[in-house]
């Protein structure tokens, strides 16, 4: 007898394959049978009129802190993730001494926006070994998880505080070397590293893999070819407009020491630079040509972005913002009022050095969120054109009275200008190309400013009912095995007997994913972005029932997923 039986659903089996009508059967957690179903089941399920999938896996998320205090990984497990990959741009919370934990709690503030006092009151760091983490989470997940071995803790773990202040000896090379092997024999996925610009400590200083010359980046890429069902994960500044030769030749390195792919994020898609896909696309090209695999995480969905000019956001990364941005907030209040320091912070974040972030010069297109103070009563919702318009005043003049007059506070959503057609003609070649694949949400990062978690729900519901730029098996494809492939996920990914009964249940209808609120449910009462789901009927993760009409069951039935066991080699070819 089966435990659960899924029947008379649209089963999109995630190879591409053409829609069928038929029943799933899973028992003891792997689906069992597929297709007409005549055994009985102690649950039996009907799914007319709705759509059966794999479940979704989310090949790029910072859940690594986050699953300590939620378990669930929400949002993304209501949103059809049943897999998920952390351990991203080089940041993980093991191996670690424990005199470096604060190191690392304070880093992971500053670099992926986790507040500090959610890392301090929500996680044990109990641990010291990438072992003994992956054991401290094994049990109580509400989804599968697999983490990479980031190049900042093994750095840190083994130089301690001269992580951050010089490159590595020889000695301490192989030492890294040495620990980063111990880290997968426990069940490390790869190895992250970043080389990003972007990417400062607590203390204002570049993190710890920024220091590495390129020899030891090669060596920690190498010593993951020993090991089963690895893989390679990296940033460097060029991800985030277009690459260098060098950099391009370091990728291709990378991959090839390893003879692992070596998936990196984000490939931005704006038609207004259209150059910027056939440049970083053709990165993937020449490190084939050498033997080796790059594959462009993109995400198939306007992710908006909460920003302020009083908490770290993306307007600190604008050229020379920084020594103001970063000012006490009186003195940074003080600065913005003056004339001189308004026309050059302007006139920089709109010059070429500014790169992809120029794009968030365009004043006139920023929408008010929350305000708190009554000079600007009634401005939520308003544009920044409206109001300056209405007052005669430059854009950007416009912009800082209103964020002054909140003390900074004021929440600022900036409308993206690569909404139009032709960008959405351009995804859909990228989605199409072999080099590029769908991803890059960063979930459990960042999260008073963004949630890329939906991106699932949100992309599914516009190839049905929306923009329709590819098939709904298309669609799947591009979040189920595609995703599961590339990581070498055994038995996940697809609709078929044997597998794992990771399973999503839709309605065609009204899946999709409601917009963005701020919640204060976090440890130590800070906020974060979330979204509800919708037309999400039901998720199964290994066969047990995690989400019911949208809303999540509180089960834990995930599993940590560890390289070898739970993951098979993929090659570069």
């Amino acid at each position: 007898m089966l435990d659960i039986l899924i029947r008379g659903g649209q089963l999109v089996d995630g190879t591409g394959a053409p829609a069928r009508q038929g029943d799933v059967g899973i028992h003891d957690g792997r689906i069992v049978a597929v297709g007409e179903v005549e055994d009985t089941a102690k649950r039996e399920i009907d799914a007319g009129g709705l759509i059966v999938t794999p479940g979704f896996v989310d090949p790029h998320t910072h859940y690594d802190a986050q699953l300590f205090w939620d378990p669930l990984a929400s949002p993304s497990n209501v949103h059809g993730v049943t897999s998920v990959i952390g351990g991203n741009c080089g940041f993980t919370l093991a191996p670690v001494h424990s005199e470096d934990a604060d190191y690392l709690r304070r880093m992971m503030a500053q670099v992926e926006g986790m507040p500090l006092a959610a890392l301090e009151q929500g996680v044990p760091w109990s641990w010291e070994t990438f072992s003994e983490y992956l054991g401290a989470l094994e049990g109580n997940v509400g989804v599968n998880a697999g983490f990479l071995v980031g190049h900042c803790a093994v750095r840190r773990y083994v130089m301690g505080k001269e992580a951050v202040e010089r490159e590595a000896t020889d000695a301490e090379v192989a030492a890294m070397v040495q620990e980063l092997h111990t880290a997968i024999d426990a069940g490390g996925l790869g190895f992250s590293t970043t080389l990003s610009y972007t990417h400062s400590d607590g203390d204002g200083k570049p993190v710890a893999s920024r220091w590495a010359g390129n020899d030891e980046v090669l060596a920690l890429c190498a010593a993951v070819r020993d090991h089963e069902g690895t893989t390679l994960e990296a940033i460097v500044d060029g991800c985030l407009d277009q690459f260098s030769d060098e950099e391009i030749d370091l990728f291709t390195k990378m991959s090839v020491a390893g003879q692992r792919p070596l998936n990196w994020n984000v490939l931005t898609v704006d038609s207004r630079v259209p150059e910027r896909v056939k440049r970083q696309l053709q990165a993937s090209s020449i490190a084939a040509a050498a033997g080796g695999r790059l594959v462009a995480l993109s995400m198939p969905v306007i992710v908006p972005m909460n920003m302020s000019f009083k908490t770290y956001c993306a307007l600190f990364m604008l050229p020379g913002w920084k020594e103001v941005m970063t000012l006490p907030v009186p003195e940074r209040i003080a600065k913005l009022q003056d004339p001189e320091t308004r026309r050059w912070m302007n006139e920089r974040a709109q010059s070429e050095e500014a790169g992809v972030f120029r794009r968030l010069a365009d004043w006139t297109n920023y929408v008010l969120g929350d305000t708190y103070s009554a000079a600007n009563d009634g401005l939520k919702g308003r544009t920044v054109k409206e109001l300056a318009a209405e007052r005669g005043t430059a854009p950007f003049d416009t912009l800082l009275d209103i964020v002054i007059n909140d003390d900074l506070r004021t929440i600022l959503w900036p409308i993206a200008p690569d909404g139009d057609a032709a960008s959405w003609d351009l995804r859909k070649s990228v989605w199409e190309d072999p080099r590029a694949m769908v991803g890059g949400s960063d979930a459990g990062a960042h999260l008073d400013r963004m949630c890329g978690a939906p991106y699932t729900t949100r992309f599914l519901g516009d190839m049905i009912r929306g923009r329709k730029l590819v098939p709904l098996e298309e669609a799947v494809r591009m979040i189920t095995d595609q995703p599961a492939q590339l990581f070498g996920l055994r038995d996940r990914g697809r609709l078929a007997v044997g597998g794992h009964a990771d399973v999503v249940v839709f309605d065609p209808e009204t899946i999709g994913a409601g917009a963005a609120t701020l919640v204060a449910d976090l440890p130590g009462g800070a906020a974060r972005l979330t979204s509800d789901a919708e037309g999400v009927v039901q998720v199964f993760v290994n066969g047990v029932e995690t989400v019911t009409d949208n809303q999540s069951t509180g089960a834990t039935p995930g599993t940590i997923l560890r390289s070898g066991r739970d993951t098979a080699t993929v090659s570069t070819g």
